[in-house]
């Protein structure tokens, strides 16, 4: 929300307050306040009439600084609020005539006592951002409505990033961004998943501790500032630190949660009956036994919205007509290797049974006079589930639990964006701040009763909503996007703001929700819907298997879908990592190069994992244009090498794209290529690219409960590379990428294969030694 007229003017009606005068500081052991007074204080009589304004620091863990900024603190403040997880952290203040400054970790505030309002905020002891001249600001507009705002510094060469998942340019510098979840599709510049966290090139982050909406100008304003504010009396935020932009992640999902590890099933190859396509028992099964019949490994067959009858979504029941015995059909779908997931949303229509329960249960949102809410968008009467009302919350998973016992394994929770603000929640919770927070409730809820009928590590759901701490509960996909390139190319972007908004898993409608993609669009698309973390084939108006494309189709989505299940020890090892540090598999280019400026602003690549340059291909003639930083890479499907640090204009067929291994890596390829789940470390085969003289690598793998069962590490010293391997209870070899010939192996034997000499270890030895040409 802008406030000015340029720089110098106010806009007309607006009374804007910044602190100019600090007049008193006082701390605790853990915490400091600062007292500023909105003009200079020249005699004691200045100090009348006016206004002081306050500002709390403190840390609720080590490496981030909570800055809580408010003019009159006696209003009520009604729930609800992230959920934090704050940790013990050694705080450390120091404040002097000149100077107040508050430690945590590394990270710093420094106050300057004598400069009116400055604030500076050090890292490592290096300046990242500050907050200086008419930055804060207690603002009231015509009608006296109340605004708190903040302006840090954005300095020269500076980017910003993230904000949820975001279809608009990649770099959220010159944007104005409104935190307010809509179902706008991923042609706008709204979001489904609106997250009041942005991460700077500089190595920080910033969190916005506010549910409701939050309004950012992102040098759209201020051109050297990023502005965010909130309607209400205080505004809080926390500064975030780190040495890295991968620190700087870790320590935001550590405050605000670490993404769960989706089952291992998950990361194959999902297939939709498609929206409001016409289907029964008999078309599931021609769709099913087709992929079968074709080679086409398939993992997760998903039922959209019409599992259920017209007009009464959700009730939770199996329309009869179409699918008269649902348990058989389910368990005889289960009896082909296949999971299950049901589409469901958070809306009662009036039309389905539940919603006489509802009401008079007391478990739907109401309005002010008691009324229970309803409208005619979406479903005709429908209602909202009350999900602060316990009792609703119990109500609604006892249905989930029955289609469990049926046979569904996950739930695509699509929705939960079209929240009024008309309405009163069961525990008195503001309905403004509840319009975002919604969704985190609501999937909560689902999440939970996976858990819980499922068992821990077996929960996954397809989530479509989101704000912070949502990550807790993936997977969540990007929405309704379009059959064109262009709109694949927001898909890509959207995808990689959300990861750097603390979301490690993250898929979308391979070819296009709306209308039917060209074979063209599909072929390209699939290949990058199979290297991104999560894949499925789902549209609106027509089906997605790949013969109704072209024969073509068949071919590419077997070979992706093959090659993706065959690097799962490599891809269940990185989900593991996302767990553990709050990292996204797909992850921006800067990211993983923070220190190489051509990666700053690039968002039609991305890496999968820490080893894995993906490029996909946005045109019909398959021309790519990309990026490689320094160092020399492998494309794993052709064997191509080429040098770092420089662009290349390639041309690829369907089969082929740039999927680029960078140097110096030690990439864990499975045995099974037919399904994601197997024994990652039986027989897994550890491909060694372009390792440097003076370099090592290493390769974790897991098993599907996460737990490590091989660490294998290759260091090389001139022409020779030394293997030490631990927890090898499993046959295991080591392929040479691009070395076909070796002089000697001891511990081991040699063999020529068809990427480069295979290393197979003797049996038992935990090191081995190979010396080169």
């Amino acid at each position: 929300m802008k406030f000015t007229d340029g720089y110098w003017l106010i806009r007309e009606g607006y009374n804007v307050q910044n602190p100019a005068d600090i007049r008193d500081i006082t701390h605790t052991s853990d915490s400091m306040t600062v007292f500023a007074a909105t003009k200079i204080i020249a005699t004691k009589g200045d100090t009348l009439n006016g206004t002081l304004l306050k500002a709390d620091f403190s840390s609720p863990m080590p490496d981030v600084i909570r800055v809580k900024l408010f003019h009159h603190k006696g209003k009520i403040n009604k729930g609800p609020a992230f959920e934090l997880f704050p940790s013990d952290t050694d705080v450390q203040i120091s404040v002097d005539e000149e100077t107040a400054v508050l430690t945590s970790g590394q990270l710093s505030v420094q106050v300057n006592r004598k400069q009116g309002w400055n604030i500076d905020f050090n890292y490592a002891g290096k300046r990242i951002t500050g907050s200086g001249w008419r930055a804060p600001a207690y603002i009231q507009d015509p009608d006296k409505k109340a605004y708190y705002r903040e302006q840090l510094d954005l300095g020269v060469g500076e980017y910003i990033y993230g904000l949820g998942e975001r279809f608009t340019p990649f770099v959220k510098n010159g944007q104005v961004v409104e935190i307010w979840n809509e179902d706008g599709g991923t042609s706008s510049e709204q979001s489904y998943k609106n997250i009041p966290f942005y991460l700077s090139s500089k190595g920080y982050g910033v969190f916005v501790n506010h549910p409701e909406k939050v309004s950012y100008e992102i040098a759209s304003e201020n051109v050297s500032r990023v502005q965010f504010s909130v309607e209400g009396e205080y505004l809080e935020y926390f500064i975030i630190g780190g040495a890295t932009p991968k620190d700087v992640l870790d320590n935001y999902t550590k405050l605000t949660g670490k993404p769960a590890l989706p089952p291992a099933w998950t990361f194959g190859l999902w297939l939709t009956t498609s929206f409001t396509t016409d289907y029964d028992e008999a078309t599931v099964n021609h769709f099913v036994d087709g992929m079968a019949e074709r080679d086409l490994p398939l993992s997760v067959f998903h039922f959209d919205c019409f599992w259920m009858k017209e007009y009464q979504w959700c009730d939770f029941e199996w329309d009869k007509d179409m699918f008269p015995d649902p348990e058989g059909m389910l368990r005889r779908l289960k009896d082909k290797g296949l999971k299950i997931c049901a589409w469901i949303n958070p809306y009662i229509a009036e039309k389905s049974h539940l919603f006489d329960e509802g009401m008079e249960n007391g478990y739907l949102v109401k309005t002010p006079d008691g009324s229970v809410w309803q409208w005619d968008l979406w479903q005709a009467g429908m209602g909202l589930v009350d999900f602060t009302n316990p009792d609703a919350v119990k109500w609604y998973k006892s249905k989930l639990e029955v289609l469990i016992d049926q046979g569904v394994d996950c739930f695509k929770t699509d929705f939960g964006e079209r929240i009024p603000t008309n309405v009163v929640y069961f525990d008195g919770s503001d309905p403004v701040k509840m319009h975002n927070y919604y969704t985190f409730l609501y999937n909560k809820a689902v999440f939970e009763v996976l858990e819980d009928k499922l068992g821990k590590g077996e929960a996954a759901l397809f989530a479509r909503s989101a704000t912070v701490g949502g990550q807790q509960f993936p997977v969540h996909w990007g929405g309704d996007c379009s059959a064109t390139y262009e709109s694949m190319a927001e898909t890509v972007r959207g995808g990689l703001s959300l990861g750097l908004s603390g979301f490690g898993f993250w898929s979308h409608d391979i070819s296009g929700f709306e209308n039917t993609a060209p074979p063209d669009i599909y072929k390209r698309w699939v290949q990058f819907g199979l290297l991104s973390s999560h894949s499925r084939l789902h549209g609106s108006t027509s089906y997605r298997v790949p013969w109704l494309f072209d024969e073509e189709a068949v071919d590419v989505v077997r070979k992706f879908t093959k090659l993706k299940c065959s690097i799962m020890p490599y891809l269940y090892n990185s989900a593991v990592e996302s767990t553990e540090r709050g990292l996204p598999m797909m992850r921006a280019m800067v990211l993983e190069y923070p220190l190489d400026p051509t990666c700053f602003t690039l968002d039609t690549q991305y890496m999968l994992g820490d080893s894995i340059l993906v490029a996909p291909i946005f045109n019909k003639e398959g021309d790519v244009q990309y990026y490689l930083p320094e160092g020399k890479w492998t494309n794993y499907l052709t064997g191509e090498v080429l040098e770092g640090n420089r662009w290349y204009s390639e041309n690829h067929g369907y089969m082929t794209l740039p999927m680029m291994i960078k140097p110096n890596t030690l990439l864990a390829v499975g045995k099974e290529d037919s399904r994601p789940d197997y024994d990652y470390a039986d027989g897994v085969s550890l491909h060694l690219f372009e390792l440097g003289d003076g370099a090592s690598a290493q390769a974790d793998i897991v098993n599907t409960l996460a737990e490590q069962e091989l660490s294998v590490t290759a260091s090389r010293s001139g022409n020779v590379i030394e293997v030490k391997a631990s927890g090898a209870g499993k046959p295991w070899t080591l392929v040479l990428r691009g070395i076909g010939e070796v002089v000697s192996v001891d511990q081991g034997t040699a063999a020529s294969g068809e990427h480069g000499a295979v290393i197979t270890p003797a049996a038992g030895a935990s090191s081995v030694t190979i010396t080169l040409k």
